[in-house]
């Protein structure tokens, strides 16, 4: 097996992914959530693939995503060497910086390999509790 490198640690940080594009946000006081359930990408170390379900959970402002765009961008990571916590900041940095939104998680569950199962989580922001209307 491959020695582990600094090239491996910072591996898929820096490749060009399609653009996330996003549309303008009518209303406020809501959240959004989207379960990715076919990621896949590789380990940069092994070249095996790696799968799991990614979610995106958040409150936007004056923007959300498009989604087909993120379909786009999501289906970049196949070919892509990159390590799960790698994958799951990326991707909250990249979603951050094209939506803008008040706060954001990107959690990532990945399919045990090993006998290992792996649950990654980033977040931007803080998430303000939901009143319960009575």
């Amino acid at each position: 097996m491959a020695r582990y490198t600094k090239q491996h640690a910072q591996a898929g940080l820096k490749e060009s992914l399609p653009k996330l594009e996003t549309l303008p946000n009518q209303f406020g006081g809501y959240t959004i959530k989207i379960i990715i359930p076919e990621y896949t990408s590789l380990c940069p170390r092994t070249h095996l693939p790696d799968a799991g379900t990614i979610t995106i959970e958040y409150e936007p402002k004056n923007y959300f995503v498009e989604l087909k765009s993120l379909k786009y961008y999501v289906l970049a990571y196949r070919d892509l060497g990159i390590f799960y916590e790698n994958a799951v900041n990326r991707i909250l940095k990249d979603f951050v910086k094209a939506v803008r939104p008040r706060w954001a998680i990107v959690r990532g569950e990945f399919n045990p390999r090993g006998g290992i199962k792996t649950i990654v989580e980033a977040t931007f922001g803080r998430r303000k509790p939901s009143h319960t209307k009575k």
